[in-house]
């Protein structure tokens, strides 16, 4: 995360975003949450509002928007698709994860669009299958709306909190280290007198 982190710190404003929102719909609507969870983009997000590169409140409205229309883009793909999708990669090799999002599925129905948004892995595959499973829409985006806003208002405050954490944690490490180097001229300072002392009385 941390070289995410200073790899957007070095973008202007306006580009964070686009990344920031382009990783969250791509992580639902291309299956790309297999190589980077949606949710460390938008907590570095957060971390970013907190330094000042962005704002919280736009980029919080702009995660939620785009975890919405990603979950909407790989409902309709895995409507159109059907089962056939599940042979395609990546899915082909992640069998077990399919299962038991397909179980959940079944098993909790829209509760699982809902709880699928705040479980890695599966929030990439949760939509398809809905779509797949022939969940109607309204139903599906009912409960992926309410799980969006929640995940990301959520992941976006966590990384806005971390942020004014580490910017404490810097400022103590700077005062310690400025203690600390001040104490050992101090303790120098004093050894060099003693010994300067000694050899003089000797």
């Amino acid at each position: 995360m941390s070289a995410l982190t200073h790899w957007l710190a070095d973008l202007s404003g306006p580009v964070v975003y686009v990344v920031v929102v382009a990783l969250v719909f791509a992580e639902d609507a291309l299956f790309f949450g297999f190589l980077l969870p949606g949710e460390t983009a938008v907590i570095v997000g957060g971390v970013l509002a907190r330094q000042g590169t962005v704002d919280l409140a736009w980029l919080t409205l702009a995660v939620v928007l785009a975890a919405i229309a990603g979950d909407s883009v790989g409902y309709e793909i895995g409507r159109r698709l059907g089962p056939p999708l599940l042979e395609r990669r990546p899915l082909r090799g992640r069998a077990e994860r399919v299962a038991r999002a397909r179980e959940l599925i079944r098993r909790r129905g829209p509760a699982a669009v809902f709880l699928g948004r705040f479980v890695a892995l599966f929030r990439s595959l949760v939509p398809a299958l809905a779509g797949a499973s022939e969940m109607p829409y309204r139903r599906f985006l009912l409960y992926n709306a309410l799980g969006g806003v929640i995940w990301g208002v959520g992941n976006a405050l966590v990384g806005y909190a971390a942020g004014a954490a580490y910017e404490r944690a810097e400022s103590m490490v700077g005062r310690t280290v400025a203690l600390v180097t001040a104490g050992l001229v101090v303790v120098g300072l004093v050894v060099w007198r003693i010994r300067r002392h000694r050899r003089r009385h000797s």
